[in-house]
């Protein structure tokens, strides 16, 4: 035996790492449009803010660089429970770039940080693939990323997942809240489920109060398995929303966004409104998704904490003013949006009031 230690004794194998990059390459490549520079091998990516001067010009007179960072948080335990991981990568854009469209912004590359107790090339290659997913998805390059192997920092089998998006934004286009008023009408978009939040109270109402197991199935939720009710991905709002933006370029019609994340509607609406303005919200002119019913039920959960943590079926949020609402909503609908008339902005003290 040799008296020389290696890194691959010390828990880290810089061939697997190697490979991973091999296995992934198809995919990063599949969200690349004319505006990446190819840098193949380089330390990293290269991206033009468009590929013609002329359209440059055109769009954007005075851009605006926009900049988001997030995780998945806990719902990658599920996913390693589950043994599927080509689904989280979605979730991982979806939390960056459905934030960064809340300022009116385009997304133009992502990146993305997988840490892991022991690299895997097949199933880092499953991540990337869903990463590469979701940035298609959004319309953005996968510019570049970084996988790190830590044994001595991560349990075996546990891994975690970080992202960064770039966007950009003409300055006088930014969308901020500050036009929201009074009438106002408030459209919900559809979220496909938990999306990415509310996954510690989620697991420990499964899996240790009703003690199901990822694969056990549930008549509650049409028979499928509460795994992969878990795992369904974050909704992606970007090409709606920037079809929305770029059919009324003249009129100033859509006054506000909000991304519904941890906190829900109470907790995020509130960051787009003045002051001077409440968000009444219907709670029930929507539709719930039966995964919300079920953990209130089998929780059980009050339903103030419910709405306090979770999405509760309402993924996005637009205040638009009233006049244009109705064919807002039809255009967003032609889009492929579920949407919801769900409330009014009245003269308040910048809160969201839930009737």
């Amino acid at each position: 035996m040799s008296k020389y230690i290696s890194y691959a004794q010390a828990g880290v194998d810089i061939v697997a790492g190697d490979d991973a990059v091999d296995q992934m390459r198809a995919f990063v490549k599949s969200t690349y449009g004319p505006r990446v520079i190819s840098n193949e091998d380089g330390f990293a990516g290269l991206f033009k803010l468009d590929y013609d001067e002329k359209i440059l010009k055109k769009n954007y007179r005075n851009p605006v660089l926009v900049g988001c960072t997030d995780g998945v948080g806990s719902k990658v335990q599920v996913a390693g429970m589950m043994r599927k991981y080509d689904t989280v990568g979605i979730d991982l854009v979806a939390m960056n770039v459905n934030d960064m469209l809340v300022q009116g912004a385009e997304p133009l590359f992502f990146l993305d940080y997988l840490a892991v107790h022991k690299l895997e090339p097949k199933v880092i290659a499953q991540m990337v693939k869903g990463v590469a997913a979701g940035c298609r998805q959004a319309d953005c390059a996968l510019l570049g990323g970084e996988t790190a192997e830590m044994p001595d920092t991560y349990r075996e089998d546990d891994f975690d997942m970080a992202g960064f998006a770039v966007g950009v934004v003409e300055r006088r286009k930014i969308i901020t809240g500050k036009n929201i008023r009074k009438g106002d009408v408030i459209l919900g978009l559809s979220s496909s489920g938990l999306h990415s939040n509310g996954y510690a109270l989620a697991r420990h109402v499964c899996f240790k109060s009703a003690k199901l197991k990822v694969t056990d199935t549930v008549d509650e939720l049409d028979g499928r398995m509460i795994g992969d009710v878990l795992l369904e991905p974050t909704r992606i709002y970007v090409k709606s929303i920037m079809k929305l933006l770029s059919h009324y370029r003249v009129k100033r019609v859509v006054h506000g966004m909000a991304h519904i994340t941890g906190s829900g509607l109470e907790g995020n609406v509130p960051r787009m409104l003045p002051r001077s303005c409440d968000a009444v919200i219907k709670k029930d002119s929507w539709p719930r998704h039966k995964i919300f019913d079920f953990i209130q039920k089998i929780g059980p959960v009050e339903e103030a904490e419910m709405f306090r943590v979770f999405n509760m079926g309402i993924g996005y949020v637009v205040i638009v003013a009233e006049d244009f609402a109705k064919s807002i909503a039809e255009l967003l609908k032609s889009y492929g949006e579920k949407v919801y008339r769900i409330g009014r902005v009245t003269s308040g003290t910048g809160k969201v009031i839930l009737k």
